[in-house]
């Protein structure tokens, strides 16, 4: 029988693994957008954060998105994914 292993990713807020299904991804593409990729299917650099605010305020708080994409990420854009993620109901 074989045995199906479930994808995990880290959340780059509290640094615990979950499977992927469970956390939200935000991707920077080639031209440089950084967004919400709620469907996980998003062409680009992709980082993975819980589905709650709590991980959010903590990877804003150490500047994790910067170490991610491996670039100064302005507060702007912080600011707009933080608007994003209450948007989208999570």
């Amino acid at each position: 029988m074989k045995v199906r292993k479930i994808p995990l990713r880290q959340c780059i807020g509290c640094m615990e693994q979950k499977p992927k299904k469970e956390l939200i991804r935000i991707v920077k593409s080639k031209d440089g957008d950084i967004k919400l990729d709620i469907t996980g299917k998003g062409n680009g650099r992709g980082a993975y954060i819980c589905n709650n605010i709590e991980c959010f305020k903590k990877m804003e708080k150490r500047k994790a998105l910067n170490r991610a994409f491996q670039q100064e990420i302005d507060k702007e854009i912080y600011n707009q994914l933080h608007e994003e993620l209450i948007k989208s109901g999570k």
